[in-house]
């Protein structure tokens, strides 16, 4: 999300961070093109006038002229406001009520309410320890239930069963008098989505809302609407007394028009990002973090979190073990590696959040993206385990065998062989001596400041 604002936004705030001093007129001109990233970018535009307005007024104030760095106070200013367009900090789902908390899910038809109600319960189960039930009062759409059922099983929560000759009012009242017997701590109500908002519709969900009694109603758009999504939230919020906005389909929108338009059109703050279709896709919102991401710094919190989440500590710590002791690392240990990238977003993922690093994800995306992490495994899950541990036996019938059954090319072994050897060179260099040998040499091949060598691509790719 975003790629096509930091591009812009970067540029622009490059040349003027240099400027020994600000003057209004190279202010104006900076003004005039954060207004287009914006715009570009589907940021609604009564959003943008505030925010051009907001940074003006501060940066040809006292604030700029008596920083003994002008531009990178502007920048500052511009990281300030985009943090409090969106919301300042992160506000956490309200859970104090008497058990079981009533979340009421709300939505247009394929903005992803369903799925989000499986992460939105796998994310209570396992980070808050809460116990969950789950309950689809969406009588239209048959294959609602069914989606909602399996997905519950998947996340380990328990689902309510429902039926599409019942009223969603009858359902919601069962499930709750069943979530109070079994001590559920939070219950979510998957409700109907359709294809546009209307009378009917309305009065449906309004009917729901006094039912259920939720502590939280929250609303799920489809970030790639742009800011028609955030004037979706606006009808939803007239019609019901909404406490906040998930933004699904994140990893797909490139403008990110939608997080920035929200919570300035609605007044409720966005509370998670959906990312992908995995049932553990959900991120939650920090507006300090995003705006980071945004102008390019990077957002190493995430970053952590992600690892301690995603990586699996047993398998880092054999593989820490066996290269410290000199031991080989293999194409076994290669793919358990590629395993554990994959599962932390891939490398541009990785790559977007490390400060200074968010204009080199988009080439890794293409030289070293989810494809090519796809292909390199089924490659190395054709070869046997002996072939694994030991590459150099790789011959011509051997390759031809693999790449038969892997569906791939001579050429792509051969370079997955070659990104195999230049790992095996930097794990050399870790021995004994940790990450600093590592990184000593990786030193020639990275250019001055960090970044990507020449070329657009790291060693070996």
């Amino acid at each position: 999300m975003f790629e096509t604002l930091t591009d812009h936004l970067s540029d622009t705030l490059r040349n003027l961070t240099g400027k020994a001093r600000l003057s209004e007129e190279n202010i104006q001109d900076s003004l005039r093109d954060v207004r287009r990233a914006l715009l570009e970018a589907d940021v609604a535009l009564p959003v943008v006038k505030d925010f051009i307005d907001n940074v003006k007024l501060r940066a040809l104030g006292q604030e700029v002229s008596r920083s003994l760095s002008p531009g990178q106070a502007f920048l500052k200013i511009v990281q300030s406001e985009l943090q409090q367009l969106m919301g300042n900090e992160n506000e956490a789902l309200d859970l104090r009520a008497t058990p079981p908390a009533v979340i009421l899910m709300t939505g247009l038809q394929g903005a992803g309410k369903t799925t989000t109600v499986a992460k939105l319960a796998l994310w209570l189960k396992t980070r808050e320890k809460k116990s969950i039930m789950v309950v689809s009062a969406d009588v239209y759409r048959p294959a609602a239930i069914k989606q909602l059922e399996t997905l519950a099983a998947e996340a380990g929560v328990e689902f309510f069963p429902s039926d599409i000759g019942q009223q969603p009012v009858d359902i919601v009242r069962a499930a709750i008098i069943d979530a109070r017997r079994k001590l559920i701590d939070v219950l979510f109500v998957d409700t109907a989505g359709r294809l546009a908002i209307d009378a009917d519709m309305m009065a449906e969900i309004k009917e729901l809302h006094r039912v259920a009694n939720p502590i939280e109603t929250l609303f799920v758009v489809d970030s790639m609407t742009g800011q028609d999504a955030a004037n979706t939230a606006k009808a939803f919020n007239e019609a019901l007394p909404l406490t906040g906005v998930i933004l699904t389909k994140t990893d797909g929108d490139a403008r990110g028009g939608a997080a920035l338009s929200v919570r300035q059109i609605t007044g409720k703050p966005i509370k998670f990002l959906g990312i992908g279709e995995k049932i553990d896709g959900l991120e939650p919102f920090y507006p300090d973090r995003l705006a980071s991401r945004i102008l390019g710094m990077g957002d190493v919190l995430s970053l952590i979190e992600d690892v301690e989440k995603k990586v699996d500590k047993e398998k880092a710590l054999k593989l820490a073990s066996k290269i410290k002791k000199g031991e080989r690392f293999d194409l076994q240990d290669f793919k358990e590696q590629l395993e554990q990238m994959r599962n932390m977003g891939g490398i541009s993922n990785l790559l977007d959040k490390m400060p200074g690093m968010g204009g080199v994800a988009k080439t890794a995306a293409g030289s070293m993206g989810d494809k090519n992490f796809i292909r390199m495994e089924a490659l190395i899950n054709s070869m046997t385990m002996k072939e694994r541990r030991n590459p150099d036996m790789l011959n011509g019938s051997r390759k031809r065998r693999i790449t038969e059954g892997s569906g791939t090319t001579i050429q792509d072994l051969n370079r997955l062989v070659k990104q195999h050897k230049q790992m095996q060179k930097v794990m050399k260099k870790m021995k004994g001596g940790g990450l600093t040998n590592m990184m000593r040499g990786l030193g020639g091949k990275l250019p001055p400041g960090g970044g990507m060598p020449p070329g657009g691509r790291f060693p070996g790719f």
